[in-house]
């Protein structure tokens, strides 16, 4: 992901702070540059609107992943397969029972 769309999208997001498509879009603009952190709080921002949001419940655990904490990725991917499991997205499910069985135990 390019800086052009990045800054794109936070343009949106300062025009805009409670669109939450655009906020989700800067997210994922940053995770897939592999800023992880950036991306981690507009995540978190993005959940605190609208906490059954599985798609980013998922990309929050991949960010807390690839910073390293092991402890907080488990806890999303654990939240992110609640939720895969009470909205049926069996996809989404063996992915993340996949994410927790190659976390391991605590």
């Amino acid at each position: 992901m390019n800086t052009e769309t990045i800054e794109r999208w936070e343009r949106a997001v300062a025009a805009q702070p409670g669109n939450d498509l655009a906020r989700f879009s800067l997210a994922k603009a940053l995770f897939d540059a592999g800023r992880f952190a950036d991306a981690l709080a507009h995540f978190e921002q993005a959940l605190g609107r609208k906490p059954e949001w599985m798609v980013v419940q998922i990309l929050l655990g991949r960010c807390h992943l690839s910073l390293g904490d092991r402890a907080a990725a488990r806890g999303a991917f654990r939240r992110g397969l609640e939720l895969a499991v009470a909205q049926r997205h069996e996809g989404p499910q063996a992915e993340l029972e996949q994410l927790l069985a190659d976390l391991g135990a605590e």
